[in-house]
């Protein structure tokens, strides 16, 4: 796992128009948040916090339990979920692209799988509240409806009577 560090900094970068992370002098990744969709926090505290650095390993450490993505994968993800969690202005629910969960057993982990009429494919959760969540695209590509589609890592906030569970009951489970 790599470390969360007190010198990471975030970087609203205008060249690219999205946001980075500079995790050191040789490594900088770019989330697909453009500057557009970000809060002005990100302005006024560009240092990775102890909030984030929690954050970013409860993720990595979560998903790590799946045995799905290798360490690199992981990293990338959490530090995406992170970045949606803090960063991101809040947005409206786009619940209407989703089939309802019409089953009986709700969700108990964050990795959901959302269905259209186009595809399903696997999503995280990574913030939750009584009626909506908002959720990173893990697919490479997903297909709204004909016309539109998310990256892999975009944000979509749906609400919760979209959720459907990957895993059934009878599989092992954890709790976020």
């Amino acid at each position: 796992m790599l470390q969360a560090s007190k010198q990471w900094k975030w970087i609203a970068c205008p060249v690219r128009n999205r946001l980075l992370i500079d995790l050191d002098q040789d490594m900088q990744l770019c989330t697909p948040y453009k500057l557009r969709q970000l809060t002005d926090a990100i302005l006024t505290q560009p240092n990775f916090s102890l909030e984030d650095a929690a954050f970013y390993q409860q993720v990595y450490q979560y998903l790590a339990g799946f045995n799905l993505w290798n360490g690199a994968q992981l990293c990338q993800i959490a530090l995406n979920a992170t970045a949606a969690k803090f960063y991101l202005k809040p947005m409206l629910a786009k619940s209407w692209f989703f089939e309802p969960y019409k089953g009986n057993e709700p969700s108990i982990e964050a990795v959901i799988k959302l269905q259209t009429s186009e595809q399903s494919g696997e999503f995280l959760i990574v913030d939750h509240c009584k009626e909506a969540s908002l959720c990173i695209c893990l697919s490479e590509h997903f297909k709204l409806d004909e016309n539109l589609s998310l990256n892999q890592f975009e944000a979509i906030r749906i609400l919760n009577n979209r959720v459907h569970p990957i895993y059934n009951h009878a599989q092992n489970s954890k709790t976020a």
